[in-house]
């Protein structure tokens, strides 16, 4: 799998970029959040993920995009890559029954992203304040937090501290941190 090296910048071609990933650097500049950015081919797994990871030298988080049985009520779960993911025992610990995955269609329309690259930054695109966003307490006490931009093809790893106190407070989003 290619992974460019390490860089500090904007990408020189941002504005042939995604529309959210271009909104992510301008965010982050108007927040003067500091990143560290790895292009790489299309990351489909976690497994990709994780030579990603080891090249920015902190873990990629995963994301997961739910909703409730009546599609009324949408979740982004921000996880540990290691931990396994079972929908009962986390419908149970929020108190939502039947929880799924959401479909497709749901994803970009409330976080402007596909399935493969779900990503915290697609709050961005949730105005309305409709998604709920959970966060392990592991990710929320790690100093680092990688992520994609949006699309599977460009990562960021900045300090979880500033997706916490900078990045989410300016998308209005207050995360719920539990412990799975």
């Amino acid at each position: 799998m290619y992974i460019s090296e390490i860089t500090t910048t904007i990408p020189e071609n941002v504005k042939e970029r995604v529309p959210l990933e271009q909104e992510v650097y301008k965010v982050f500049t108007k927040l003067g959040i500091k990143f560290e950015r790895v292009d790489n081919e299309p990351a489909s797994s976690m497994e990709e993920c994780e030579e990603i990871g080891k090249v920015l030298d902190a873990p990629v988080r995963k994301d997961v995009f739910l909703c409730n049985q009546k599609k009324t009520t949408f979740f982004l779960l921000v996880m540990p890559d290691h931990k396994a993911f079972d929908t009962a025992s986390f419908s149970k610990k929020l108190g939502v029954s039947h929880m799924s995955f959401a479909s497709p269609e749901h994803m970009q329309e409330h976080i402007g992203c596909t399935p493969g690259s779900a990503s915290v930054v697609g709050l961005l695109n949730d105005l309305d304040d409709y998604v709920q966003l959970i966060i392990d307490k592991e990710v929320a006490e790690s100093e680092w937090f990688v992520c994609n931009t949006g699309i599977n093809t460009t990562h960021l790893k900045f300090k979880t501290q500033d997706l916490l106190k900078k990045f989410l407070p300016y998308t209005h989003h207050r995360p719920r941190i539990v412990d799975l």
